[in-house]
């Protein structure tokens, strides 16, 4: 506190500055749980897991379905590392992700006629928030539960509800248990790092209307 005396006008300002470090504070150690924001989930048409990670997603969908929160599993396909060009030139072809997950979900018990896996390639959340629009359209789909990692939720759910806005469609973002990180104490991870500052940026870049 300030010391006896001191100017009123400094007090003020002592004080301003307390509230602000204590508000930059509290932003700070807040903003994993920020990111991390889940829905509630319900019985819906379809489980989506959007692309990213080899199986932590997928992981987490099979658990649903076999909970019987849907009747399908809609799985995503990426933009593949260059190396596979490479490798594929060089006599060597490599299954898609997509397609190595959906063969995991079928030795977990998912039927294949329960695993949808459109063709289209995407490259961006945004990408894959289209496809699922149109699958949600095309199948008279009312409610969708989007499976992703957890630091991923808040950006994806920006892009889904924006791309979905206007259409009787319901999105539910779910995060994957099997994903290591911890929210809560963000600060103490090197992964967990990374991934703030990785989503924070890419997120205030939607708000500003940048992203993709």
């Amino acid at each position: 506190m300030p010391a006896p005396g001191f100017p009123a006008r400094y007090t003020r300002i002592f004080t301003l500055v307390v509230i602000a470090l204590a508000l930059l504070a509290y932003g700070f150690v807040g903003v994993g749980r920020f990111l991390t924001k889940e829905d509630p989930i319900a019985s819906a048409d379809a489980i989506a897991v959007l692309a990213g990670t080899r199986m932590d997603r997928a992981l987490e969908a099979a658990d649903l379905y076999r909970r019987g929160y849907a009747p399908r599993i809609v799985l995503s396909r990426q933009v593949p590392e260059r190396s596979f060009a490479v490798l594929a030139a060089r006599g060597i072809t490599l299954p898609a992700d997509a397609d190595v997950t959906q063969e995991t979900l079928e030795k977990l018990g998912v039927p294949r006629e329960a695993i949808v896996v459109p063709e289209t390639i995407h490259d961006n959340t945004a990408q894959e928030a289209q496809t699922l629009r149109q699958l949600a359209v095309q199948n008279g789909w009312h409610r969708l539960i989007v499976v992703t990692s957890k630091y991923h939720l808040r950006r994806a759910g920006f892009a889904l509800r924006r791309e979905f806005r206007g259409a009787p469609i319901e999105v539910a973002m779910h995060g994957t248990r099997y994903d290591d990180v911890n929210p809560d104490r963000w600060w103490t991870s090197r992964k967990d790092w990374r991934w703030v500052l990785s989503e924070g940026g890419k997120l205030l870049a939607y708000e500003l209307g940048l992203g993709a």
